[in-house]
């Protein structure tokens, strides 16, 4: 769990001292360092996972040196984690992503490579106490319900294929592994916490598919344009994700839990422009009151993130 203090009031205030102010400081300078260099590792082992399967260009070399990689980040994080913990944990991630890719070729992106690569991503996460291994098995998950992403020149799609199968599963998952985390050790608890806001968000995301083309579960549409063939209509994502959003966005304040609270902000905008621009079209007048809108939002989360900031009492995020 993190918190927030504002130590220099604390210090005015007589709570603590100078000196113990001092040291928090330090502490939390530490934690700022970690935290660009779990950055720089994260788009390092991206990059080299990319790289390999692009010159090996061969599924089983691909999964042969990724499991090669992944066996010796085990042997020198186990034997070696004082001199060699750092490299041992690079090892790991890069021999899981690489393996992983190459599970997807191989079985040409069916459904038992996505459940493949989420049981390695989870299980080597746990093992390397990675958070970024945690996210992406969720979004291997995901990828087993057809969800999928695509970029060609300046664009950026989602494909969410079963909205309201996406939204139950990930409630369900987000639901489950916040209790979980409630009842682990800081280590674990914090990838059980990733597990659960990467679930959140891909709620989310399915009631935002779902507030635009319906669903029309596991039957094929006629075609695909906006509510063909939808069992489940727009409309009723529309509503069912705004009662969601407000609920929890209500247990998030009660909770003092930051991180929801911005979440939830961030997709009630998304969900609130998505619907006003689909009904009231783009015009000069409907983007000046959206703007004016888009200030509110902002001026009110700045505010909420600051009055928390400044509360004397430790602040769960």
């Amino acid at each position: 769990m993190k918190i927030t203090l504002d130590v220099d009031r604390l210090v005015g205030e007589g709570k603590i001292t100078r000196e113990e102010s001092v040291r928090l400081k330090e502490l939390a300078l530490q934690e700022t360092g970690s935290q660009g260099l779990n950055l720089l590792i994260g788009f390092g082992v991206l990059a080299t996972t990319g790289g390999a399967l692009a010159l090996l260009r061969s599924a089983p070399a691909s999964i042969a040196l990724g499991g090669a990689l992944e066996a010796a980040g085990i042997a020198l994080s186990a034997r070696y984690q004082r001199e060699w913990g750092t490299l041992g944990l690079i090892l790991l991630l890069v021999g899981a992503l690489t393996a992983s890719g190459g599970i997807l070729i191989y079985t040409d992106g069916k459904i038992e490579g996505y459940v493949a690569v989420t049981v390695i991503c989870a299980v080597v996460g746990i093992v390397a106490r990675s958070g970024m291994l945690i996210a992406m098995a969720v979004i291997g998950l995901s990828a087993c319900l057809g969800a999928a992403t695509n970029y060609y020149h300046a664009s950026y799609e989602l494909v969410i294929r079963q909205p309201a199968l996406t939204v139950v599963a990930f409630t369900v998952l987000a639901l489950a592994t916040y209790r979980l985390a409630l009842r682990q050790a800081p280590e674990t608890e914090r990838l059980a916490v990733i597990a659960s806001r990467t679930s959140l968000i891909l709620v989310n995301f399915g009631f935002w598919v779902g507030s635009l083309w319906g669903d029309s579960l596991w039957f094929r549409p006629p075609s695909w344009s906006l509510g063909s063939g939808e069992l489940i209509p727009d409309w009723a994502f529309a509503v069912v994700w705004a009662v969601a959003l407000i609920g929890t966005g209500i247990w998030a304040v009660r909770r003092n839990r930051r991180w929801v609270v911005n979440t939830v902000a961030v997709f009630g905008a998304f969900h609130f422009y998505t619907q006003y621009f689909e009904r009231m079209g783009a015009s000069p007048a409907t983007l000046v009151v959206g703007g004016v809108i888009a200030l509110g939002f902002a001026v009110g989360l700045a505010r909420y993130n600051r009055a928390l900031a400044a509360l004397p009492e430790v602040v769960a995020s």
